[in-house]
């Protein structure tokens, strides 16, 4: 599809989400709203994918880190003039919807302008894989000649030998499981899933756990979208920062990612003892952008470690694995099918699963090769 459907169909996916809210009144609307958002979070995954179609591989760090930061800054504009619209203005929050389906309709408008590739890599690979000047999926003279995967696409299947085990998609899933075996892909990829998996976790009950801290009453303000705004802003910061970073990444990796993992164990054992809203308030935030640090570093990692083509397939493979493992210990931590948790125990079983993942990379032997082909160090 090269992209921008998949963006266009993520735009209109977004505004029936605020149209749903805006609009809607029953448990059968908020599900479909649910519908919507998971098809919203799916097409992200296009995002990603076309930005690295736009430059070579020697600028994907800086570029990881500017689309990341970018996406940051957004939403610390959201979270800034939404706490200062409830806080200073009294606006509703029927109000702050429809202020929000104005933005997702206006980046709908946004993404019609964006210039479609004229080609998809995958179907078009080039017959020489050149670091210097290899070409963008923008570039308009790549006129080569259709490559073996081209005519199987294109609907040659070269004499009906080779059957449905050269079709693309099982071609593209026996590439993925190469891959795997590409120690800082797999490393990276491995903290995409478990890290991911955790932080949308606390993302997802940490204001429970601040409603518990600092219940609300009608007398009293409250501060979570500035928190939010805080926090955004810190990851933005950070993962600007992490697009100039000078680390050999092949060697120091499981360490970096060891210590920061560490660290955010710690924040999740000093929210959950605190008494002190405001200390809670700033280990969030600190939890926020330690994790936004990493990102855009995992996400060049993984990039430079694949052909172009790939890179939709690993990240929403990652996605969808940290989505899975997500839903498995939401039901067994806090379904009421499972174990059934109030806020306080949940926040102690995450920071025994963030101590854990912590010990696992610091324990990761170094490894023993000089850096895979194709990979770049920063």
């Amino acid at each position: 599809l090269r992209y921008k459907p998949v963006l266009v169909l993520q735009s209109l996916s977004h505004i029936s989400i605020w149209l749903l809210l805006v609009l809607g009144t029953s448990v059968l609307a908020m599900q479909l709203m649910e519908f919507f958002y998971g098809v919203t979070m799916a097409a992200r995954i296009a995002y990603s994918s076309y930005i690295f179609s736009l430059v070579a591989p020697s600028r994907y760090q800086r570029m990881a880190s500017y689309s990341r930061s970018a996406v940051l800054l957004g939403v610390f504009t959201s979270s800034v003039l939404g706490q200062l619209s409830v806080t200073l203005g009294s606006v509703s929050f029927l109000t702050l919807n429809y202020v929000s389906l104005g933005f997702v309709s206006f980046g709908l408008i946004l993404t019609l302008f964006l210039e479609r590739p004229r080609r998809s890599l995958f179907f078009n690979r080039p017959k020489e894989a050149g670091n210097e000047a290899e070409p963008t999926e923008l570039d308009t003279g790549n006129e080569a000649e259709p490559t073996e995967l081209d005519k199987m696409s294109g609907g040659d299947s070269g004499g009906g030998t080779r059957g449905w085990q050269e079709a693309t998609l099982c071609r593209m899933l026996r590439e993925l499981g190469a891959l795997a075996r590409q120690p800082q892909l797999r490393l990276w990829s491995l903290w995409w899933v478990f890290n991911s998996a955790g932080y949308y976790l606390i993302l997802y009950y940490v204001q429970v756990l601040w409603s518990e801290i600092y219940p609300t009453t009608d007398n009293r303000r409250v501060y979570n979208g500035g928190v939010d705004a805080a926090s955004t802003l810190l990851g933005a910061v950070a993962s600007f920062a992490a697009g100039y970073m000078k680390i050999r990444w092949t060697l120091w990796s499981e360490l970096v990612i060891g210590m920061v993992t560490a660290f955010q164990a710690g924040l999740l054992l000093l929210m959950n003892t605190t008494s002190n809203i405001w200390l809670c308030y700033t280990a969030y935030v600190l939890f926020r952008g330690s994790y936004q640090f990493l990102v855009p570093i995992a996400i060049f990692q993984i990039a430079t470690s694949l052909s172009k083509e790939l890179c939709a397939l690993v990240f929403g493979v990652n996605t969808f694995f940290a989505t899975v493992l997500k839903t498995i210990i939401t039901i067994i931590v806090a379904d009421k099918r499972g174990l059934g948790l109030s806020v306080h125990p949940q926040f102690y079983v995450y920071f025994g699963y963030f101590t854990l993942l912590a010990v696992t990379y610091l324990l990761e032997p170094a490894p023993e090769k000089s850096p895979e082909p194709g990979a770049v160090r920063a």
